[in-house]
Parts: C-alpha cells; structure tokens; sequence
C-alpha cells in the first residue's frame, strides 16, 4: 500500500482541505472503502483529513487578486503565489503530526492549489492555479504533483471538472445511476448512469453567490444552515432575471467560476428595486437548487444524488434540492461511506497516485479534451 495526500482550496477559499489516503500498491483502480451501499473494487482507505482556514489576511490578498486583478500587481501575485505554497505546506505538516505519519511515508502530495483565473472560453484558453509546488516540496519534504487542469486545457478541453473520473472511479454502482453534486463556491454534477460514459459540468453557481451576499450585509462568512435564506421569500421577479444567465443554457462540456458568478454580476441583476436582504438570499438559494434540478431533469432525472461540498451542510439548500428532485434520494456522500467535505482532497491525492503511475486523470467526456492525458507536473523531492 502507498500514501497520498491531496489539497485543494476551492472557490469559497474558505480553507485549504487535505485529505491523507492509503492506494493499493498494484495501481487498481482504486475505490473508496465503504458500506454495502456502495460500489464494489479495490478499497481505496481515508486515514486522516483536515481543513485549515487560511489567516485572514492572506484571505484578503487572494481575494483581492481574483476579484479587483487590475488593481494587483505582479510582484504582489509572485508573492502570494509563494505564500500560498506555504500555507499548503503548512497544512500537509501539520496533517501528517496529527496521524502521526513520517512524511518520508507519503508517496507525494496532489496539490490543486487556489484558482485565480479560470477561461477556457478564451481565443487562448487558460486556467491558472497558485501555491508554489516547489515551495510545498521544500517545506514538507514530499515529492509534489500539481498544475493537473492546464493539460486538458492544452488539449482542448475545460480543464474543469476534473473530479468527475475520480468520482467514476469510486462511486460509480450496478446497482443505481448516482450523480456525485459537489456544492462548493461553484456547483457542479458527475453523472453516473449505468451502461454509459461518465459526464460532468458545472451547473451554475453554489456557496458563491450566498457566501458573497451575507457578507456584504456584514452578517457572517457564510449562512449556516441555511438558516438566514430560510427567513426570507423568494422573489419570483428576481429569479427570473437570474435564470437568464446565457451560461445556463450552454450545452456540456461547460465550466465557469467566480469571473462570471460574483457580486458585480448580481448587482446588475438586482437593478434598482428595493428588496430585502434576506429576500434576495433565499432567491439566491432556489437559483442555486434550480439550476441544479434543471441539470437533473436533463441528464439524469431519476438518478439518486448524493452530495458533497460544504453545501451538503446547508440544510435549507438540500432541502429544496430534495423538493425538486423528489420523489428520488437526495443524501451527501456519507451514504457512500466518503465525508462530503474531503471528496476532493481524495481525489487530488488519487490523480497524484494516476501521474505517478504513469496513467491519465481526465475524461474527454466531461472536459471535451481531444483525448486521455496524464495531468500534472512532478516536482520530486530530493
């Protein structure tokens, strides 16, 4: 058996997630060790997981790079990409201390890093992650797979989702179709019907637009539970404004981010009226279920879902996903015997397990890449 460990920060930035898995030394295609709800295969074992929040002002900075970049510098981007890199590494360090794992154990670190950037829609495409992989294999000693999303890009895909084939690979069953829907800042779905090729796409919009909103009312980071949208109404007027949105009616392949779903884009939205707060917070929260029921209805109208993301913990946001998709199963991804928060540190580690040996990370069918690659550079310890 060897060790991996995975990072990412997604982007809600609301912490570095890292996850600590264990692969079957003969390269199988590993699957998540779970219950008898769950797919059989080659058990791919969790043994430790965190989420380190980043120090509020390092927080600041990324956020002023990605939503005012005209305003940044390069030296200031050189900086935090440095900085980034070492909070990632910080974050492995400390992981490790608390399994009590030598890091001379771990096969290599998969590290996403932070989005800045993300435009494949672009006459020259690109996507662009920070959290300097040199830095992070100084810091802990660990060889350091990162970089995955800019070689699907390269061959003509999305670059995004990838964490779709890892997704196929661990929850995919004989026995039901399953769409894996990650609630992060983005939205996004993994379709897994049986008999057929996976497909995945970002469907619009999640924590982002919620997280954005509650903020700027000076209330809190995020609305726990949902609880604060729950106390609003939905205005119909509102979301039928937002449900216009060109990108929603895009055809898969497709991903998007925070340069399209943002404050400035809801503002132009709002207009002028008058609204409540709290009215527009639950509007933003029945866009986020409907565009996601929309998605469903499409590819996948009878497949259990099965959440994960910090938008599994919205209790209000799962509750109208499950009004919509009712009469079928909407749970997280601890049903699968996987914590809906760390699915996609696990899958970063997994895809450094895929570069190392050799074998490709993407799906043609979800990116629209011209074919399989291996995804990834490698920076080796020593």
């Amino acid at each position: 058996m060897s060790l991996y460990l995975g990072m990412i920060s997604g982007t809600s930035m609301d912490a570095i997630d890292a996850a600590l898995i264990e692969v079957p030394a003969d390269g199988a295609a590993a699957r998540v060790q779970r219950t008898a709800a769950g797919a059989d295969g080659a058990p791919l074992s969790l043994i430790a997981a965190s989420a380190t929040p980043y120090e509020p002002a390092l927080k600041r900075r990324i956020a002023a790079l990605i939503d005012e970049p005209s305003r940044v510098g390069l030296d200031e981007i050189g900086q935090l990409d440095t900085a980034v890199g070492h909070a990632f590494a910080a974050a492995a360090r400390e992981l490790l201390a608390r399994a009590g794992v030598p890091a001379s154990h771990v096969a290599a670190i998969g590290s996403h890093g932070q989005t800045l950037r993300h435009r494949p829609d672009l006459e020259f495409p690109f996507t662009w992650q920070i959290g300097d992989p040199s830095t992070i294999v100084e810091r802990t000693g660990i060889s350091v797979v990162a970089d995955f999303r800019r070689r699907d890009v390269a061959a003509g895909g999305q670059g995004a989702p990838l964490a779709p084939v890892f997704h196929d690979h661990a929850f995919r069953s004989e026995r039901e179709d399953r769409v894996i829907l990650n609630l992060g800042g983005i939205a996004n779905v993994t379709l897994l019907e049986r008999g057929k090729p996976v497909i995945g796409f970002d469907t619009g919009p999640a924590n982002r637009l919620l997280d954005a909103w509650i903020a700027r009312q000076s209330l809190a980071a995020f609305d726990a539970d949902g609880a604060w949208a729950a106390s609003g109404r939905v205005d119909s007027a509102l979301l039928a404004r937002l449900l216009e949105e060109p990108y929603l009616a895009l055809p898969a392949p497709k991903s998007t981010g925070r340069e399209l779903f943002n404050l400035p884009w809801l503002e132009r939205k709002l207009g002028t009226a008058p609204r409540q707060p709290e009215d527009v917070q639950a509007t933003l929260l029945e866009f986020t279920a409907l565009t996601v029921a929309r998605a469903l209805e499409a590819y996948a109208p009878e497949a259990a879902v099965y959440a994960c993301g910090g938008g599994a913990h919205n209790a209000a946001l799962m509750s109208a996903l499950a009004r919509h998709h009712a009469p079928h199963q909407v749970a997280s991804t601890a049903a699968l015997g996987l914590d809906p928060d760390y699915v996609e540190a696990v899958a970063f580690a997994w895809f450094a397990h895929r570069t190392l040996g050799g074998l490709p990370a993407n799906a043609p069918t979800v990116t629209g890449a011209a074919g399989l690659r291996i995804l990834g550079g490698i920076y080796r310890h020593g």
